[in-house]
């Protein structure tokens, strides 16, 4: 490092024309801080340093030390007019706009320059907007003053001691800026200049230095194998399992995460085959983006004399307020609606149709009900006799005679008349379990065949919406489904809660998985756009025991006795008996700023008080350092939280250089649940490459099973032509189910868990570093049936001849399953095979390049 800035400060010299030798670094140098335009403002607080003031270096390349995590990615998250000041209290102190719209400012501090604390977004009175911020520091009143041009051209100042509390406004003269204009790379740049010691220079490109290595690092991937392993030849192994050493993990390990996102819910899992059934479609759930996206949408109407028009007059209840009105007068007439892309059916197989209506005008009529194909063949029929005055429920079966994807169903009056028509509803007799109002079979079967511990739900940034107002209610998903209160899904679609709460717990039931929900820690998505700074618009406190009474009812839902009001609500519902609800999330990857602070902690500790037998699993941000993360972890030790939840997407490389993660996880703090992660390629495919980098990555937690209770790969689910997010972890149409190669891997641990760890060694013939992390191993008991387990994970271009030996371990027979997941980097295709192999205390397996290999075998 001292070579790189000796060689900085030769070129610089030489640039100014002096001759002067450099015989060691200046001790201080003046530091400029900055932020540009480009790249819509994203790229955060820069710096510059120069010895006169005159000739410019840049630090780091333009790299930016903190950036704005203020609103929504992409059309947010900028940063203007950054302001930077070293305070009395050694602290750097950072204030900078946001945008020229919201009543907001960004502010953090710094001790030095590269480790930032959370920002906070602190609000200004409605119709203030924040811009050419001055900060000073008043010594005598220990007060800082921050001046800002205001939407009016005004100038205003408001006041602080601790930078979290501030004065109202007050109208102040025109202020005059102390920034200055350099050129940068021939680029004229203002901000401010400050004196500092060269070490703070020297941390700063450091600190760069060492991210960049690390980007390098983590970049590597499968393509550069052919280079990177040239001269690799087959390799021998040798693994010797240390039973002696064994140790309980986790029984909850492997799990899944269901998120209504990419239609995951709505068209997906629920297993409702029409769309918009309730009429409650609105252009707020798009953000008015879609015109057609109204309480019409997806309903149309077959031939002439009638019309469809929205009612909300007299609804079936206040929370489902629009309804249909068709007016026929030609009884040829037909209102249409096609589902979500076509409505699968399938011959010989009921599906039940259920409408809530009444005759408006005349007397009782009868409605045609048909299942129709694209070419107008009617596919099965029914009748329904429609009576007068009030909301009634009817109910028919419609039998198909033959397949299709493309149905739609069709409700033809018979006669004239006025209908109103609300919550027209068709699922297939053949649900999962039978349920009624119940899942989709073959993709619940899919999720179930993971043999997931546990599932959480009802989402991440679903749980906590987007702007206060977008939280996901539990409450509001439970009961008769006309009086269930539908809202705008963040992902960008409606949410009708079809599946709620109810059926969430009921699916948990039906795959012997524990229930995880997520509520929200009284704030909204730190990415919200709804209400100018998103989840700094917290909860207000006045409100705060109403939500939290809200978070401690749920578990009497879940498991009060029946006597009580929540659980009489759960029996009423058709489930007398407890759900044995023991884990709920608090908060998913939020902000950790002190407005999610204050009311996370009075969620945790009424929680703790009404049910301490619940263990509370909080949040330590969206990634896997930083600010978040490290503020995160501090209140979860102040707090004494029993578990957090962190989440990391990052690409394989990192995954293979950090298989040492956990290791060296202080036992005595919070568990760990690793609530969302994958590995991410360019492209975000799904192939053997992230997978058994997934793979490999899982031994690891298997090795640390005693501290990382839980994990759940994410996203689960993904409608094909409705995509938000990739890779997912299956995909799925109207008529197909299609998992992912990484499924495979996830399903491979599910079926293989174990509840004690038993450690291995393996010896390889080539010990270089890249090889050694690209081979791993991890070996689990199944203590209740009797099994031994072991995995094995080969992420070379090479085969590994491999000897098992197993001291002191007693095999039931001479026999043992095996499963291989195989195939090229690119692969998509690939698919576990299994067999049968003979096996003894010194066995031997072969490990085919890019490989997973799992042993299952009978033990005493």
């Amino acid at each position: 490092m001292m070579k790189a800035i000796k060689l900085s400060l030769a070129c610089m010299l030489a640039f100014m024309g002096t001759h002067t030798a450099v015989v060691g670094a200046p001790d201080s140098v003046y530091l400029f801080s900055y932020a540009t335009l480009k790249n819509g403002a994203h790229n955060g607080l820069q710096f510059a340093w120069s010895l006169d003031k005159q000739h410019w270096v840049n630090v780091a390349n333009g790299y930016g030390f903190v950036k704005s995590d203020y609103g929504r990615w992409g059309s947010q998250k900028r940063m203007f007019d950054p302001y930077l000041l070293q305070g009395a209290d050694g602290l750097w102190h950072l204030v900078f706009s946001v945008n020229d719209t919201d009543n907001a400012f960004a502010y953090a501090s710094s001790a030095d320059l590269v480790h930032w604390q959370p920002q906070a977004y602190p609000f200004l009175p409605k119709g203030h907007t924040f811009a050419k911020p001055v900060v000073t520091y008043n010594a005598s009143k220990k007060q800082y003053h921050i001046t800002y041009l205001n939407a009016d051209k005004q100038y205003y100042q408001i006041n602080s001691t601790d930078n979290r509390n501030y004065s109202a406004p007050k109208a102040v003269p025109a202020v005059i800026s102390t920034n200055i204009t350099i050129q940068i790379n021939n680029e004229a740049q203002s901000g401010q200049l400050h004196r500092v010691a060269w070490s703070v220079v020297e941390k700063l490109d450091h600190a760069y230095q060492a991210n960049e290595y690390r980007q390098n690092l983590y970049s590597e991937n499968a393509g550069q194998d052919a280079q990177r392993f040239k001269d690799l030849k087959p390799l021998t192994a040798k693994i010797t399992l240390h039973p002696q050493r064994a140790k309980t993990i986790s029984d909850m390990l492997m799990g899944v995460f269901f998120e209504d996102l990419n239609y995951a819910a709505d068209g997906g899992l629920y297993a409702e085959l029409i769309q918009n059934r309730d009429f409650e479609y609105t252009p707020s759930d798009k953000e008015g983006r879609d015109r057609t996206w109204t309480s019409t949408h997806s309903w149309n109407m077959k031939g002439n004399g009638a019309t469809l028009t929205i009612d909300s007059v007299a609804p079936v209840h206040a929370n489902n307020p629009h309804y249909g009105v068709l007016k026929v007068t030609d009884s040829g007439a037909a209102l249409i609606n096609s589902g979500y892309d076509g409505i699968a059916v399938k011959q010989g197989q009921y599906y039940d149709l259920s409408v809530m209506g009444h005759v408006l005008n005349g007397k009782p009529q009868k409605v045609q009900a048909r299942l129709v194909d694209p070419a107008g063949k009617v596919l099965a029929t029914s009748v329904i006799y429609m009576g007068v005055g009030k909301w009634t429920s009817y109910a028919v079966a419609l039998k198909p005679d033959a397949d299709c994807a493309q149905a739609s169903l069709e409700l033809k009056p018979m006669v004239a008349g006025e209908l109103a028509l609300d919550m027209v509803s068709l699922f297939p007799r053949n649900t999962f379990k039978g349920h009624k109002n119940g899942l989709r079979a073959d993709l619940a079967q899919t999720v179930a065949d993971i043999h997931p511990r546990f599932v959480r739900f009802p989402g991440g940034c679903v749980a906590h919406g987007d702007g206060l107002a977008n939280i996901y209610r539990w409450k509001n998903s439970i009961g008769a489904l006309e009086s269930r209160k539908p809202q705008r899904n963040l992902w960008g679609y409606h949410q009708s809660v079809g599946l709620g709460y109810f059926e969430y717990f009921q699916f948990c039931e039906d795959i012997g998985a524990q229930p995880v929900p997520v509520l929200a820690a009284g704030v909204s998505c730190q990415n919200s756009a709804t209400g100018g700074a998103g989840q700094q618009g917290g909860i207000p406190m006045d409100q705060m025991d109403e939500y939290i009474q809200d978070v401690i009812d749920l578990v009497e839902y879940a498991n009060g006795p029946v006597t009580s009001k929540w659980g009489k609500l759960r029996a009423q519902a058709g489930h007398p008996k407890p759900f044995n609800l023991k884990y709920v999330g608090i908060g998913n990857e939020d902000l950790i700023s002190e407005v999610f602070e204050q009311r996370f902690a009075m969620i945790y500790k009424a929680m703790q008080k009404a049910h301490p037998e619940i263990t509370v699993i909080g949040t330590v941000g969206p990634f896997s350092e930083g600010s978040d993360y490290e503020k995160g972890w501090e209140i979860a030790d102040r707090l004494k939280v029993p578990m957090v939840d962190e989440h990391y997407y990052q690409p394989p490389g990192w995954f293979i250089q950090n298989q040492d993660f956990y290791d060296s996880y202080d036992r005595s703090r919070s568990k760990v649940y690793l609530g969302e992660y994958a590995a991410h390629l360019p492209g975000r495919p799904s192939n053997i490459e992230v997978a058994l980098t997934e793979a490999l990555y899982l031994t690891s937690l298997e090795r640390n099973g005693d501290v990382v209770s839980m994990a759940s790969y994410a996203p689960l689910l993904a409608k094909e032509k409705h995509t938000q997010w990739t890779p997912d972890l299956i995909y799925f149409n109207n008529t197909e189910v299609k998992p992912t190669v990484n499924y495979y891997v996830q399903q491979l641990y599910g079926q293989n868990a174990g509840d004690i760890y038993l450690p291995s060694s393996i010896v390889l013939s080539d010990q270089r570093d890249a090889v050694s992390k690209r081979v791993a191993t991890s070996v689990v008991v199944d203590s209740r049936n009797k099994y031994l387990i072991i995995k094995m994970v080969n992420l070379l271009p090479v085969s590994v001849h491999s000897t098992l030996e197993m001291p002191d371990v007693t095999l039931a027979n001479t026999t043992a399953a095996m499963t291989v997941l195989q195939g090229e980097p690119t692969d998509k295709g690939a698919r576990p095979v299994s067999s049968t192999i003979a096996l003894n205390n010194a066995s031997e397996v072969e490990l085919p390049a890019y490989s997973f290999t799992v042993l299952k075998m009978k033990i005493k």
